[in-house]
């Protein structure tokens, strides 16, 4: 966690695309969804990175407040 915050807090810019659902499975209080990115980190104008990725994700909902929450965040990517 303290290198994935370092990493963030040293770029200049970030800028995540959201691409196609891959999988989505889903009841009332709980879902799992597959979903393609796209990320470029900009650390500087000469640094630039391009990550092609997916993400498995679980959210739960709380049946009283009907607010969904990432329960689980897998990278599945391969970079």
């Amino acid at each position: 966690m303290r290198t994935t915050n370092g990493l963030f807090q040293n770029a200049q810019r970030l800028d995540l695309i959201w691409n196609n659902i891959i999988l989505s499975t889903q009841d009332s209080v709980s879902a799992n969804i597959v979903r393609s990115f796209n990320l470029t980190i900009t650390f500087n104008p000469t640094d630039v990175v391009h990550v092609d990725g997916r993400v498995n994700l679980s959210l739960n909902k709380n049946p009283l407040t009907e607010i969904w929450k990432i329960e689980r965040w897998i990278d599945e990517s391969n970079f």
